[in-house]
Order: C-alpha cells, then structure tokens, then sequence
C-alpha cells in the first residue's frame, strides 16, 4: 500500500523514547487536547489545513510501541476532506548498535491520496525535525498554537 513511513536513530534508550512519543504536546502542537499516555485515551489537534481531528489511542507498549486511530478527521487543503479518517499510525521503537530507532508509519497515508504530498512533510518535520530535538535537546518544535485558524 506505500504508506508513508519515516525513521530516525538517535543516541537514546527505547524507554526515553517512548516517553517522548507518548509528550505530543512536547513535539506534535501546541493546540493538543486530550491526552495520549493511556490506552483509549483521545487527542484532538488543530492548524489552518487540519481544523478537526481525533485520535485514539490503541496500543502502549512502553519501550517497544505506540498506536494511533484517527477517528474523525478534516483536511481542509484538499478536495478529499477525509481521507485520514480511519487510517493509522504508528511508532514502532528498535534498540540497536547506534542507539534507538523510531520508525514512524502512517497507515493508510498512500501516494494516490490528495493530501499526500503536504501530510508527507508535516509528518517529516514533525517527527525528523520536531520529535528528534525534543529526544537530543529536551526541547521539540511542536505545531505551534499560531497555526490554528482563526476563530
């Protein structure tokens, strides 16, 4: 199916990095509410291309594995508003010789889909940019509450 997939290593224990995962405040936006540290717990996020969303959480395997349903999501920048309702994602973390590598997958995200191209770098920045700098510096680049429309 191609979803789109993206991993980084980085000189940190599996259970920091799950930690990490799991503070989608601390790396994802700024504009979260809800929580994302229990199994069944729900998260809802805003910006100006993705003004509704939820997101549940389906598996914490600390150390190991975390796991996302989007309920109910709006993609405002396309002509296919919900295309990321009902796929998944994924954090499946690997210790290894060089450190631990988080390879981040989301589910259903496909190269035929209209927001691809945008969701791709979003999901890139977020997790390579903002989820690597929270785990090196203790400081991630979440999406920030600016980026939510305007009310």
């Amino acid at each position: 199916m191609n979803s789109f997939t993206t991993e980084l290593t980085v000189d940190r224990t599996p259970e920091e990095v799950f930690a990490a995962v799991t503070d989608v405040r601390g790396w994802f936006s700024k504009t979260i509410t809800g929580t994302a540290t229990a199994v069944g717990d729900a998260f809802s996020f805003v910006d100006k291309g993705i003004p509704s969303t939820r997101i549940r959480v389906t598996e914490l395997a600390p150390g190991r594995r975390v796991a996302w349903h989007v309920e109910d999501a709006y993609v405002a920048f396309t002509d296919q508003p919900d295309e990321w309702t009902d796929t998944r994602m994924s954090f499946d973390i690997t210790p290894g010789p060089d450190g631990t590598t988080l390879r981040f997958t989301h589910h259903g995200l496909t190269p035929d889909q209209a927001c691809y191209r945008e969701c791709s770098r979003g999901w890139t920045s977020c997790v390579n940019t903002s989820l690597h700098a929270l785990l090196t510096t203790g400081v991630g680049e979440p999406i920030p509450e600016s980026a939510a429309p305007a009310k």
